[in-house]
């Protein structure tokens, strides 16, 4: 393959909604089992698309405002006021990641407790434990620095106000009713039906290639992910819930793509209330990117033309693969819009 990538799968929907969905290469390398189009991989940070669209869906019924103090949410547990900016922060801007908030997924101490002791369980106050006490990078709302740590705030808030389990929110008011039967939390280590994924021999979750051992089991606990992203899927799928979301069949999309900010994710690039807003050749698209150990995704789009391509890699060993997983999803596009 022209990428090198293990096995790539792509989906594409189209303005009538036709979907189709295409595969290349492997499942798994060393067991020469080809990837299919019912495959699953992780989403990475993807996931954040839903959990933007459950949050919004309470926003708009008025159980949560968007302008709020998170203190007013969150405020009552003793850890609270040890987060940067804890007085300032508000839901908005965890939302478009300007709360100053500094990730806890990369910390030198979380990954060695993580690899440590793969098998645990995480709860949210232990994530954010990794990041009390620091000093945040830029006042509330002055800078924009991207950190899965607003996502697990959101999701506490989404929890705390709802009284529900944010995956049961997820699989009743969105998964069940857009039929999207292949979507599901990763949220324990025995994922059913996932492709193996490669790591890189030197990746910073374990250090090992494979990603999914013998016994059939993840080298970590995805669980760990949970609102900043916790979502594995078919690619075509997700390429479904893209059409839907950003197309306003979920929540306004009007609401979503407020308080777009510029993001340090390319040349004129901004983000909403968990979107990406990107200039591409086919216009401006709209989606998101994502990363876990062992696979990579790319969501987006095209209002100039009403279609959604999601592409997705069972491989985050960038040293090793010759393409960028964007650039190869707006390849496909233009190939795709020419048709």
């Amino acid at each position: 393959m022209t990428g090198n990538f293990p096995g790539l799968s792509v989906a594409i929907v189209n303005k009538d909604n036709t979907s189709v969905a295409l595969v290349s290469g492997y499942n798994d390398k060393q067991k020469n089992e080809l990837l299919t189009t019912s495959d699953r991989m992780l989403q990475g940070s993807v996931g954040k698309t839903y959990v933007s669209a459950v949050a919004l869906q309470l926003i708009q019924k008025g159980k949560i405002n968007l302008d709020e103090k998170v203190s007013a949410y969150l405020g009552q547990y003793e850890w609270y006021n040890r987060i940067p900016n804890a007085a300032t922060i508000t839901v908005r801007m965890l939302m478009n990641h300007t709360s100053g908030v500094m990730r806890y997924e990369f910390k030198e101490q979380f990954l060695k407790d993580l690899t440590a002791d793969p098998g645990k369980t995480w709860n949210p106050e232990e994530l954010i434990s990794y990041v009390l006490d620091e000093k945040a990078p830029f006042s509330a709302g002055d800078g924009w620095d991207y950190s899965d740590t607003n996502y697990i705030l959101l999701g506490m808030i989404i929890e705390k106000i709802s009284g529900e389990k944010y995956y049961d929110l997820l699989k009743r008011d969105i998964l069940q009713p857009l039929q999207l039967l292949n979507t599901f939390p990763s949220d324990n280590r025995n994922l059913k039906g996932l492709a193996q994924g490669y790591a890189g021999e030197a990746n910073e979750f374990g250090g090992k290639n494979k990603v999914i051992g013998d016994d059939g089991l993840f080298i970590i606990n995805p669980q760990f992910e949970w609102t900043g992203g916790g979502i594995y899927s078919t690619t075509e799928d997700l390429a479904k819930w893209g059409k839907l979301l950003y197309e306003g069949k979920i929540i306004d999309t009007a609401l979503l793509f407020s308080s777009a900010v510029p993001a340090k994710l390319g040349k004129d690039t901004k983000y909403g209330l968990g979107v990406i807003i990107r200039p591409t050749s086919l216009g401006i698209a709209y989606g998101h990117s994502g990363f876990f150990p062992g696979y990579m995704t790319e969501l987006l789009y095209f209002p100039a033309n009403r279609m959604c391509v999601a592409i997705q890699c069972n491989s985050s060993d960038y040293k090793k693969l010759k393409i960028s997983l964007l650039k190869c999803l707006i390849e496909i596009a233009k190939e795709v819009k020419n048709l």
